[in-house]
């Protein structure tokens, strides 16, 4: 039987609850039916796009009454990474077979449905050559792997840009999607899968959503399965953009149906064993957390007890899952345990595993989401006795610079790449995502560009929007302009003042060239120059810019220095917070008098001891 730790679901709440199996990481959900459901969701970015109506698909299969399963593999997610001696490819598999045992054994399902996305397809039909399925559902699958290879190749040269817009080169041996590495081994058995090469048990009922699922379809056919074919429309929207991907609701409506026709119902309810959710590795222990308003999170810990260290709050960018854009999240949180130090990933409301926003819409730099960081920062300060820093990357830097601002606890923030500090009200957020990341050329340099100009000769821009949008930009400028000089407590310098008052300190990391370098040097000014004491006084921190990175530090070199910047200022607020016990425990002369002075100057002592 497998290892399986489960969390029990709140009455009425989340009808998913967290489970390990082995080293896997996972969300289960008990069924009616005699029939398991195991969700096998594909690779690196896709996955990261497709994961939140991923997780939709299996609660509305889950409502039909049959029991679903949905797995990270090995590598992916917030699982181990696969074992030294055994590639991706292969550690997937076997997972997948993993499942299909859990389904069984915990569910007491009599009847195992597989339904696969895209490179999750093509795994799901290899693990199911051994047999043991009744139902395969193949969403976009790739016949080979080197198909598979083809189009990510693809993918590559259109989402890893430096801020420059050239290609980011891809290192030696391996390969670089969407910030996600697929190494040398990983490629080499990619290569080699071909489905339809090998005879093998052929499942009752297979259904091929899709373009270019003829040869599989003849395959199944041939092998004696009963085959449905259909269209894919709507592939896209799911699969290529995580800030905007949406559920191909007609899509799922026709897996569902085929997952769970004609399953019997079971004759009695079976109920997970409760525990925890715990999935440990080399210096690291995981436990799944949920709090505050229906988050869902990972808390990391070391090993060993660590009494007084600090401890890291990430928020994560976009909508993107808690382990972050290139799993960056997972591997850092755990190389910090394994130094001695503890963190927290979460997904905010509307991201990920965590419940929907109540505000609907885009749930990114919402007003509730830093709410959810508030309460992710009081989860983990109850579990934690040291001091806490806070790090996000671009609207994850918004989220934690405002989080860090108007929140006592944090001794310091992290902040990666941020594309704003401050947000009007009343912002079409929506808009304001869409063209930023459209392009970083100003108007004035495509001005410079004849076919510019010709565009406006042929009406095909409009002049009255070019100049709408440099009216925008001007009244911005010039409001940014006036908050430097008239710093208030609502603008960005008062915010800093404040959180610089009471002892804490912030750390900007930029790419060079990167989107978010208009917003420093409008609300703070110039990282270099005669200006660049004069904002580390402001911050507590120099400003760094790093050359020849993209904006998600998405190469290994790149989280090695960050990890080294990270490091650094968790060393300083510890330093920070140990001063501050020697000085609260310091004998002198007129006791009462002293601690009287420290209420009252304290944060301001602290200050200046972090300058």
């Amino acid at each position: 039987m497998p290892q399986t730790d489960a969390t029990p679901s709140c009455p009425g709440a989340d009808p998913e609850i967290p489970v390990a199996i082995e080293g896997l990481h996972g969300w289960f959900a008990p069924g009616s039916r005699r029939r398991g459901v195991l969700l096998c969701g594909t690779y690196g970015f896709e996955q990261l796009c497709a994961y939140r109506s991923w997780r939709d698909l299996a609660r509305t299969i889950a409502g039909s009454g049959c029991a679903t399963l949905r797995l990270d593999y090995p590598g992916q997610g917030d699982s181990v990474d696969a074992r030294p001696e055994e590639d991706e490819v292969a550690a997937s598999i076997r997972a997948i077979r993993r499942g299909i045992a859990f389904l069984r054994t915990e569910a007491g399902a009599d009847e195992i449905v597989l339904v696969g996305l895209r490179l999750g397809a093509t795994l799901a039909a290899l693990a199911a050559r051994e047999g043991g399925v009744d139902r395969l559902a193949l969403l976009a699958p790739f016949a080979t792997g080197k198909s598979y290879l083809r189009e990510m190749a693809m993918q590559a040269r259109l989402l890893d840009i430096l801020p420059d817009k050239t290609p980011i080169p891809q290192p030696p041996g391996s390969l670089l999607v969407g910030s996600f590495h697929l190494g040398a081994d990983t490629l080499a058995a990619l290569k080699r899968i071909d489905v339809v090469a090998e005879p093998g048990a052929a499942p009752p009922q297979v259904l091929l959503l899709g373009a270019r699922t003829d040869a599989l379809a003849a395959y199944y056919r041939g092998l004696g399965g009963a085959v449905e074919t259909g269209e894919f429309p709507d592939l896209t929207q799911l699969v290529s953009d995580p800030l905007f991907a949406r559920a191909p609701e007609a899509t799922f409506a026709a897996v569902r149906t085929f997952a769970c026709a004609g399953a019997s119902p079971q004759a009695a309810p079976i109920r997970p064993r409760p525990s925890f959710c715990r999935i440990a590795g080399d210096g690291w222990l995981e436990e799944t957390a949920r709090f505050g308003p229906g988050l869902a999170g990972t808390l990391c810990e070391p090993q060993g007890a660590q009494p007084g260290a600090p401890a890291v709050l990430f928020v994560n960018s976009g909508r993107n899952v808690r382990s972050g854009q290139g799993r960056q999240t997972a591997q850092l949180a755990r190389r910090l345990a394994a130094a001695g130090i503890a963190s927290l990933r979460f997904d905010a409301r509307g991201i990920g595993d965590s419940a929907d926003q109540p505000a609907g819409g885009v749930p990114i730099y919402a007003e509730e989401a830093v709410d959810d960081v508030r309460a992710a920062l009081g989860h983990l300060a109850a579990r934690q006795t040291g001091p806490l820093v806070v790090l996000g990357t671009c609207s994850g830097g918004y989220l934690a610079f405002r989080a860090a601002c108007d929140d006592a606890r944090p001794a310091a923030a992290v902040l990666v790449n941020p594309f704003c500090f401050d947000l009007k009200p009343g912002t079409d957020v929506e808009a304001m995502i869409r063209d930023a990341f459209r392009g970083t050329v100003s108007y004035a340099a495509r001005a410079r560009q004849g076919r510019f100009w010709r565009r406006i000769l042929s009406g095909e821009i409009r002049l009255g929007a070019v100049a709408r949008a440099i009216w925008r930009d001007v009244r911005a400028i010039a409001a940014r302009v006036v908050a430097r000089l008239l710093p208030g407590r609502d603008t960005v310098n008062g915010r800093i003042a404040r959180l610089r008052s009471r002892g804490a300190r912030i750390k900007l990391v930029y790419s060079a060239g990167d989107m978010g370098m208009p917003a420093l040097r409008a609300h703070l000014g110039s990282p270099s120059g005669r200006a660049a004491a004069r904002l580390t006084r402001r911050l507590g921190y120099p400003v760094t810019v790093l050359d020849g990175v993209d904006h998600s530090l998405s190469m290994p070199a790149d989280q090695d220095r960050l990890f080294a910047i990270l490091m650094q200022v968790l060393q300083d607020v510890r330093e920070q917070a140990g001063l501050a016990r020697a000085s609260d425990r310091r004998p002198s002369h007129g006791q009462g008098e002293a601690r009287a002075r420290s209420g009252r100057h304290g944060a301001a002592s602290a200050g200046a001891v972090l300058v």
